[in-house]
């Protein structure tokens, strides 16, 4: 039976507002998408990406902001739906659940020589800009995600920005 594979999907940004893009290690060039992965049988959504982002990044110091309420689907195009019923798997797409996280460590915690490397290369990219890189069949996906969260980082960013202004302004006045 073809079915779609539930998976999530984690929009890691900096405290500069930048997202983290990375690029497959299986695939030739440079194809970026941001950390993601299947939940595990038992495990929620949240779960799924807290561990997902481990494993693939080594990243611990995140903490999540928002998650969408509803999954966003996709379906794979026949050469790779093809592909994997050769493998045995029946996906025929992905059914993720989108969560969005902030950083709160340093760049040298992110460590893309895993268990299972997934990553070859990462960069932060503006959240706007960001799908532009993404292979033809997830675009769709990757354009709906980042306008929602896009406004949540710029708020997000804002009100630290806030929040230093006036411990700033109250050390001077002291």
């Amino acid at each position: 039976m073809s079915t779609y594979r539930n998976c999530v999907g984690i929009v890691l940004f900096n405290d500069l507002g930048k997202v983290l893009l990375c690029a497959r290690i299986d695939k030739k060039g440079y194809q970026w998408q941001f950390p993601q992965g299947g939940i595990e049988k038992g495990e929620d959504p949240k779960e799924a990406a807290l561990r997902e982002l481990f494993e693939e990044t080594s990243v611990r110091s995140a903490q999540i902001i928002m998650n969408l309420e509803n999954p966003i689907s996709y379906t794979f195009p026949k050469q790779i739906r093809e592909k994997l019923a050769a493998k045995g798997k029946m996906h025929i797409g992905q059914n993720m659940h989108w969560f969005l996280l902030h950083f709160t460590g340093t760049d040298d915690e992110i460590n893309l020589q895993t268990q299972i490397p997934e990553f070859k290369a990462y960069e932060w990219a503006d959240i706007k800009s960001a799908p532009k890189h993404i292979i033809f069949f997830k675009k769709g996906v990757y354009y709906k995600v980042c306008r929602i969260f896009a406004p949540y980082i710029e708020a997000y960013i804002h009100r630290a920005e806030c929040l230093v202004g006036n411990i700033e302004d109250e050390e001077n006045h002291a």
